[in-house]
């Protein structure tokens, strides 16, 4: 999928009719899985260069929907005019594929714990990111499924940057909560598979970063990180290290993912604050990737 480009002004008039205006739950208005959407129907996600994108780079992000983590979501759609625009504009990768992914809770027995669109290129990303299912799920138990997507991009992806030109793409994953410790084999009959093995968070991490560079994006306005911010930094980081990045600004999401791909492809620091002229979007950039202001001369 993926075969035609971003237009900023289809997105604006769609964002005019379909978001601007309205609530979180007036956006998100589905009350199930969409079909579409769940896992289990799905046997391969393809990202495939094309006439309109001949370096496809495929990006996944993956947005917990359980919850107080609905701002997220409502982040991303608002956002995603930023998003596909700074990349362009930017180009730190070309002709970006986005996937967006819905995340819940597998191990609280939440109906949709995983929701998969199709990685597109164009307006039909907003499409069908409004079609996730905000199911505000979850229970007590210090973490969400933030690794079932990896489990997908490493099994279920197939993508031209990687196949094609050895060239990994994207995974952001975005919540509030700890790293789940395992994804055990009955928990992945949520996505279709029965009497599997059982996975440890680092095994499938080491799966999906075969062919992605991996993120995750710790919100700290959610309620879980408020009151335990500590145990969440250290649950990613020991994981992850500089790839766990907190945000404190959850409106910011499109662009700290824009500057964390720009980085990780090379650009300095000061290029990175140069980026961005708006003084609350250039602090938390600033924040989440802890840039110096005295190193870069601001």
């Amino acid at each position: 999928m993926g075969s035609s480009r971003f237009d900023s002004l289809a997105y604006t008039a769609y964002s005019t009719t379909n978001i601007a205006s309205k609530s979180t739950r007036e956006i998100f208005t589905a009350s199930r899985i969409k079909a579409d959407f769940d896992p289990k129907n799905i046997t391969m996600r393809e990202s495939r260069d094309s006439t309109a994108n001949p370096e496809s780079t495929a990006i996944i992000i993956g947005l917990d929907v359980t919850g107080s983590m609905g701002i997220v979501l409502d982040a991303m759609i608002r956002g995603l005019g930023t998003l596909m625009t700074e990349i362009y504009d930017k180009k730190p990768v070309s002709d970006p594929h986005v996937m967006c992914m819905g995340i819940g809770d597998v191990a609280a027995g939440d109906s949709a714990p995983l929701q998969v669109t199709q990685f597109e290129a164009d307006i039909r990303i907003a499409e069908q990111l409004k079609d996730i299912y905000l199911e505000r799920g979850g229970g007590g138990n210090d973490s969400e499924s933030y690794t079932l997507p990896w489990y997908f991009a490493g099994m279920r992806t197939d993508i031209d940057c990687h196949k094609k030109r050895e060239k990994k793409g994207y995974i952001f994953t975005v919540g509030d909560e700890c790293v789940p410790s395992t994804l055990t084999s009955t928990q992945l009959g949520c996505i279709g598979l029965h009497d599997q093995q059982s996975y440890t968070a680092k095994e499938l991490y080491d799966l999906a970063s075969q062919k992605y560079d991996i993120f995750h994006i710790m919100i700290e306005e959610g309620s879980y990180m408020r009151g335990r911010r500590d145990k969440v930094v250290n649950s990613w980081t020991d994981l992850l290290g500089q790839h766990a990045i907190a945000l404190s600004d959850h409106t910011k999401l499109p662009e700290l993912i824009v500057s964390t791909i720009m980085r990780n492809e090379g650009k300095t620091d000061e290029e990175i604050m140069a980026a961005w002229s708006d003084s609350s979007t250039s602090e938390a950039v600033r924040r989440s990737l802890n840039i110096n202001l005295r190193a870069v001369g601001r």
